[in-house]
Parts: structure tokens; C-alpha cells; sequence
């Protein structure tokens, strides 16, 4: 395949590695850094990903632009590219791969194609590339052959129908088993805190939830560190089930959960500084300090 010219909003932990997998493919990797975090540069950067100066002139540029952004911020960017697209007369296809519900993503998708553009909804599911198993981009939505040049070593691209909606309805109910869960493991720990049966309960798990036990110690200490953009995930999960006829209340929880975390002082910790010798005791004292009295 040819290379293209593909702009990743925003380079952050997901975004960086596609950007970096798809430099590698052999495409140009641009994006826009105005108003980003220093961290956001750094790991742009590290990538080899070319800012531009304003969102026009990456637009100008571009032959794909993928949105990969915390969730709340998914609808203020179609916004600000739309816009840019009016101004500049720009229109690549855009493709929004955030955690949003189906009724966000159509909205989101409405800002676009009212600005002339395609627009394709997607899904991303995995680590990052080349943290694991391929990072399987999910897209739908009337014309997805643009997100075919996505697929290369470390992505998978699988396309499952012409609705816009479909792709962003798969991420959100797998993300509402894997964070979900990581969310019940907190909370079931915080309450054994809480009510000083920390030593019994995890004596239970050591007896009978061996596997259980270790995805906690694996995963619950480092659930601070993005505690915060994930509350926003949870939110968009219970509506998609509310749409569904679902009930929305374990996701809500879930976002409470996630609050919690973020009111503790680990959340000020980033996936790059995590402290990987913290044990899960410790951490679990953490949260039970800051529980509600």
C-alpha cells in the first residue's frame, strides 16, 4: 500500500503507539500539539510525530485523521476540526476511535459530515501496538475503505457494517466487562478495608480465586493513573446499556469507583511513573483513607 499522511488527535498513550506503528508501516505521522500537554509532546516526540502548526494546515495535510481522546473530549474536537474544515475547505475522512457511546459518536459524526467530510465510526480494543497481541481497530459506518490503510504490523482492522454506531457499541460493551471488572476488584477490596477483613478475605482468594487474586495484584495498583479519563468511559458505557434497555447501574458505579481513585494522591501518577513496587495491600489502604465519611 502506498503511504499516506495520517494525523492522530491526540498522541497520548494509545495514540503515540499508532502513531508509532504507523510510521514504522511506512505512512507520515502528523498531528496538531496546540493547547497539549508537555507529556503529550514528549510522547509525540518519542514517536516521530510531526506537529503542525494549526489544525488547518494538519488538515491541509492529511489523508486520514484519526481522533483518539479522552472520551468527554471527543465532541469539542469534532467541533474544532469541523470548523477547521469550513475554514480550510479541507475534508479527509475523519475517524473517531474514542470510548463513546452510540449516540455520542453519531453526534460527533454529524459535526464532521456536516462539514463535508466522511466520517467513520471506530473502536479500538487491545494495548497499544506493541504492548501485546495486535490492537484491533472495529469501524462501521457507510464507506470504511479509508481505515484500511490503518492495517499494519501491530493493528487489525475489522470492519462490521455500514451503521455509524456499531464500532463504538462493541468497544463499550468490551470495556464494560474488562475496566468494569477492574472496578469490582477495587471495590470489593476497598469494603474488606474498610470493615478490617483485608487479611481474611485475600486468605479466601489465596484458597479459591487464585487467578482472580493475581489480575488484581496485577492490575488494581495501576488503576490511579488513568482513574480520571476513565470516569468519563463508564459514563458513556451506562448510557449505551440505558439505550439497550440495560440497566445502567453497575457502570455508574463503576465511574464512582473510578472517582474515588482519582481523589487519591496516586492518580497524580502517569502509566510512565507508576510505582511498580507499591503492593496491593498498600494501594487498597490508599483508597479505603479516602472514602467518603
Amino acid at each position: 500500500m502506498s503511504s499516506k499522511t495520517i494525523a492522530v488527535l491526540s498522541p497520548g498513550d494509545m495514540g503515540h503507539g499508532v502513531g508509532r506503528a504507523l510510521g514504522v508501516a511506512g505512512h507520515q505521522v502528523i498531528t496538531c500539539l496546540e493547547g497539549r500537554s508537555e507529556r503529550t509532546r514528549q510522547l509525540a516526540a518519542a514517536a516521530e510525530i510531526r506537529d503542525c502548526p494549526s489544525l488547518g494546515q494538519m488538515l491541509e495535510e492529511s489523508d486520514l485523521v484519526l481522533s483518539i481522546l479522552p472520551p468527554a473530549a471527543a465532541p469539542d474536537m469534532a467541533a474544532h476540526v469541523a470548523a477547521a474544515m469550513a475554514e480550510t475547505g479541507a475534508t479527509p475522512p475523519y475517524v473517531d476511535c474514542n470510548a463513546v457511546s452510540p449516540e455520542t459518536v453519531r453526534k460527533v459524526g454529524d459535526s464532521i459530515i456536516g462539514a463535508g467530510a466522511p466520517f467513520i465510526d471506530g473502536g479500538i480494543i487491545g494495548l497499544a501496538p506493541g504492548r501485546g497481541p495486535a490492537t484491533r481497530f472495529y469501524v462501521s459506518g457507510p464507506d470504511c475503505a479509508a481505515a484500511e490503510w490503518l492495517a499494519c504490523d501491530g493493528i487489525e482492522v475489522k470492519s462490521i457494517g455500514p451503521e455509524i454506531g456499531r464500532a463504538s457499541a462493541m468497544k463499550m460493551c468490551y470495556a464494560a466487562l474488562t475496566k468494569g471488572a477492574f472496578t469490582l476488584h477495587a471495590a470489593v477490596l476497598t469494603a474488606a478495608e474498610a470493615m478490617g477483613l483485608s487479611d481474611e478475605l485475600r486468605a479466601e482468594f489465596e484458597f479459591s480465586q487464585t487467578a482472580t487474586l493475581a489480575r488484581m495484584q496485577a492490575m488494581v495498583p495501576r488503576l490511579p493513573a488513568d482513574s480520571a479519563r476513565w470516569i468519563g468511559e463508564m459514563e458513556e458505557i451506562a448510557r449505551t446499556f440505558a439505550a439497550a434497555g440495560v440497566t445502567p447501574d453497575f457502570h455508574n458505579g463503576a465511574a464512582a469507583v473510578f472517582s474515588l481513585l482519582a481523589r487519591t494522591p496516586l492518580a497524580a501518577e502517569t502509566r510512565e511513573t507508576i510505582d511498580t513496587t507499591r503492593s496491593l495491600e498498600e494501594t487498597i489502604r490508599v483508597f479505603a483513607r479516602h472514602l467518603p465519611m
